[in-house]
């Protein structure tokens, strides 16, 4: 059996299993902001409860982005910056539907 940490390091292409654990800790901390700012911020918008799939559809459409903003504050905060801003293109590219153009060799 491999280990978890390892398999991320090599995964996400990081130098050091430190630098493994620091990403986690950003989406941690991330993950951990969203859910203490998600019930003010949809109560200050009128979106404090979901009845319909359109609650969920603004949910989000809403969170979203500030979730990505956050990630990226956080990871410039510990150093990671270029890490989540990587990051942040390719899952932006794969909501999208962008696929990578695969390079013909002649």
């Amino acid at each position: 059996m491999t280990n978890p940490i390892k398999h991320l390091k090599s995964k996400w292409n990081l130098k050091s299993i430190g630098q493994v654990w620091i990403v986690l800790l950003v989406f941690a901390c991330t993950g951990f902001t969203i859910m203490f700012i998600r019930k003010p911020l949809l109560t200050f918008i009128g979106l404090e409860r979901p009845e319909k799939l359109g609650w969920y559809i603004l949910y989000f459409i809403g969170i979203l982005p500030l979730y990505q903003a956050i990630l990226l504050f956080y990871g410039a905060l510990l150093g990671q910056f270029r890490f989540f801003w990587e990051f942040e293109k390719r899952m932006v590219k794969r909501l999208l539907g962008i696929k990578k153009k695969e390079t013909e060799n002649p």
